[in-house]
């Protein structure tokens, strides 16, 4: 028997559940930055920046970042780690990750890129200093296997940063419910065209592990000092553990 896993509020193959991830994301690529601009009314970027802050990424320190999307962590890092660093974008997903690349290109940025799947990543262990994802690890069909992986390839008194959407303070939550699920889907179906991807977004949001079941998943991979950071009342949560 085929073992099912949840896309969304839907029960699917977890075989189809990448698949299904993969169109989503196709189709959102192209408005992806304007849309997170205007679905978190440009918080986005102050809770990367907070992310950056918290990463305390020193020069020379190699950096490998998840499900780069657009690739502002990767810009930030590779900033902060200097002609003598090495930061690493990646992505499962082709449109995203091209997107990504071109346009730190255009900042003038040359990163290595590479498309992988998070639950089985190609580098060595011990690689890294830190390893970061963003608003990735939900749309992951096996999280314990992402996070294992993450441990795995970072260097001891290395660091992980999980930067993701997670349990709203409970007053909020019917303003918060209101908003993802009538408001949302509406502004993807104006800007991108594309109601039912946003739809799964917000529903994905949902099915996440709230702040701690995320850290005592990170425990269980072996990170030590977890802790986390609620930000926006707990619309985001950003997680850091350690590799000791």
């Amino acid at each position: 028997m085929n073992s099912t896993t949840h896309f969304g509020f839907t029960e699917v193959d977890e075989a189809e559940k990448a698949r299904k991830v993969a169109q989503v994301f196709d189709s959102v690529a192209s408005r992806y930055d304007l849309m997170n601009d205007l679905m978190s009314a440009g918080m986005h970027r102050l809770w990367k920046k907070f992310t950056l802050h918290v990463a305390a990424v020193r020069p020379g320190e190699h950096v490998l970042d998840l499900a780069s999307g657009s690739g502002d962590l990767a810009s930030g890092f590779a900033r902060a780690t200097g002609p003598g660093g090495r930061v690493v974008m990646t992505d499962i997903n082709h449109a995203m990750l091209s997107r990504g690349r071109d346009r730190l290109l255009d900042r003038g940025q040359i990163l290595p890129t590479v498309q992988c799947d998070a639950e089985a990543l190609p580098f060595a262990d011990n690689s890294f200093h830190c390893v970061s994802v963003a608003f990735g690890l939900r749309n992951m069909t096996h999280k314990e296997k992402a996070l294992t992986e993450m441990y795995r390839v970072l260097k001891p008194g290395g660091r992980a940063l999980i930067l993701e959407f997670s349990r709203v303070w409970a007053p909020l939550q019917p303003l918060y419910d209101a908003y993802s699920f009538r408001l949302i889907p509406q502004i993807g179906r104006w800007v991108a065209q594309d109601e039912a991807s946003y739809q799964y977004l917000a529903e994905s949001i949902r099915m996440h592990p709230d702040q701690d079941t995320l850290g005592d998943m990170m425990k269980v991979a072996q990170f030590d000092a977890v802790n986390w950071f609620n930000l926006s009342a707990g619309v985001v949560a950003l997680h850091r553990g350690y590799k000791w």
